[in-house]
């Protein structure tokens, strides 16, 4: 007798219908909003998640609620989760690690102070956050150090914008800057995995362990097995003459690397980043034919990323004292962490008091890594809607915050001879000058 499996289910008319109606919704309100918000001087990312917000719970959403189906909502994850790891791979593709080991002094002791202080700031205040900011699944020791790691981190795409736009990033201060948030993100992206799967497995020694394991095996094996394959995979599809292979071939590396740390039971996210840098390391993104799937993912997936991320935020929470009374004292706590670390970083190592606030201006950005470690918190349960909420919204506001300030202390320190020449040198071209504004 022939057993015959079942046939797979298959995606249905009406969710196919509902699922390409809310892409085109989605895209199309992001696609306007990110436009108007970059003519206004703003993130890019401030438009997309406002497009979100707007078709939201917070906005239209009460009214019509289109967006409000969970099975839709995964489908659209979906989508944006792709979009999101092909964008943190092209952000460790655009760091420079060979000015990362030069100005390795300076940038160890900015990057440390502007991670460590708002680190131990937010960490305290997630033992003092009211116990609604918790998520279903968390316990206080594990949301204390996501919020910890949320605060802490740094936005290279926002930072190099902003430095660009401000003709600063040819500059020492510009350099060390890029340099000092590199750090951070490298930092920032470990510790996101480690706390993540305290997360997913449980705050016990043994956990804590294997996440620690694991973050260490990551890294011999992007050292002796990703860094000798993406060598070769991506000299082999340079040698085909189609610029498609090449495409492929990093999409092929960014995805599986981040299956690999997921696997690992790590964030996917690490594993992107940190094939990012290895890519960078065996050949610089600049000369790969990556523009067409970098136009992609920063002009559609993106976008969608944002929006969706925008759809689960509930401002409305802001109503309530204690959630809004919340949101203040932790804009505050990441504020003043961020910039009095990386002030103090920069006087430990000889750098004016001028540059030390320029550092410290320029690494408060949060940006698109901000949302990114928020929507990891709520997928794990670890946040609340209320903090993950609050979370975005530190992340916009500082990305705000940024450039005025930037602005303000660098016009008080002096340009350099040295600085002239690398701006002839630079002539305007440069890898992170493709850097979109997140």
């Amino acid at each position: 007798m022939v057993l015959s499996a079942a046939p797979p289910s298959t995606l249905g008319a009406h969710p196919l219908l509902m699922f390409l109606l809310q892409v085109a919704v989605l895209l199309g309100v992001a696609l306007v909003l990110g436009r108007l918000a970059v003519r206004l001087g703003m993130p890019a990312v401030v438009g997309e998640l406002a497009s979100g917000v707007v078709l939201g719970p917070s906005l239209l959403g009460t009214f019509a609620p289109v967006f409000d189906d969970p099975a839709q909502l995964h489908l659209l994850d979906a989508v944006g989760q792709f979009g999101v790891l092909l964008l943190v791979g092209f952000t460790g593709m655009h760091l420079d690690l060979g000015l990362a080991r030069r100005q390795r002094r300076a940038a160890t002791w900015v990057g440390a102070g502007g991670l460590l202080l708002p680190l131990a700031l937010g960490v305290g205040a997630g033992f003092l956050l009211p116990a609604a900011m918790l998520g279903p699944a968390a316990d206080r020791p594990v949301f204390a150090l996501f919020l910890g790691v949320a605060v802490c981190v740094s936005a290279i795409p926002v930072i190099a914008k902003v430095l660009l736009e401000m003709n600063l990033l040819h500059r020492d201060i510009g350099q060390l800057t890029v340099t000092a948030a590199a750090v951070d993100d490298v930092v920032g992206w470990s510790l996101l995995a480690v706390v993540s799967g305290m997360a997913a497995s449980g705050l016990t020694a043994g956990h804590v362990a294997w996440s620690l394991g694991a973050l260490a095996l990551v890294l011999v094996l992007a050292l002796v097995a990703l860094r000798p394959a993406a060598r070769g995979a991506l000299r082999l599809a340079e040698r085909s003459g189609d610029p498609g292979v090449t495409v492929a071939v990093v999409v092929l590396l960014v995805i599986a690397s981040a299956a690999g740390t997921h696997a690992l039971d790590l964030e996917p996210v690490l594993g992107a980043f940190v094939c990012g840098l290895v890519i960078s390391s065996v050949g610089g993104v600049a000369r790969l034919p990556l523009t067409v799937l970098r136009t992609f993912v920063m002009g559609v997936l993106a976008p969608l990323f944002f929006a969706t991320a925008g759809l689960r935020m509930d401002l409305t929470a802001l109503r309530h004292p204690a959630v809004l009374g919340t949101a203040l004292a932790v804009l505050l706590l990441a504020v003043v962490g961020k910039f009095a670390g990386a002030y103090a970083g920069a006087r430990l190592a000889r750098l004016t008091h001028w540059e030390g606030l320029a550092l410290g201006a320029g690494l408060n950005a949060r940006g698109v890594i901000g949302v990114i470690v928020a929507l990891v918190g709520l997928r794990l349960e670890v946040l609340s809607t209320e903090a993950y909420t609050v979370v975005v919204l530190v992340s916009v506001v500082t990305s705000l915050m940024a450039p005025p300030t930037l602005r303000y202390a660098a016009r008080r320190i002096a340009v350099t001879d040295e600085e002239r020449e690398r701006e002839k040198a630079f002539g305007g071209v440069q890898v992170l000058s493709r850097v979109e504004p997140r």
